[in-house]
């Protein structure tokens, strides 16, 4: 699989991208709040906080790699040179 191929398919469904990143950003503002309350409070807190914090990383950059990539492929499609020159036959 090629580069291009990769960025399609992963800027395919931009709606499920966005919905990753926001699961990643919720939890990642639930770990930041369960390590400052650990450090405030009491230190075991932080250990839930530790423990949610890999995934929150993971969903937040898997969909924010796709919402990058589906805005990528829109500028790749635009400027293929194949694109380019049926949409300049098709004007003519």
């Amino acid at each position: 699989m090629n580069l291009k191929q990769l960025i399609y398919r992963l800027g395919s469904a931009p709606k499920l991208s966005l919905n990753r990143f926001l699961t990643g950003l919720a939890l990642f503002a639930i770990s930041a709040a369960f390590i400052i309350s650990g450090y405030l409070y009491h230190h075991l807190l932080q250990i839930p906080g530790l423990i949610i914090l890999p995934f929150a990383l993971f969903f937040a950059i898997y969909g924010y790699l796709g919402l990058f990539a589906n805005r990528f492929a829109q500028v790749i499609s635009i400027n293929d040179p194949d694109n380019i020159d049926a949409n300049k036959s098709g004007r003519d």
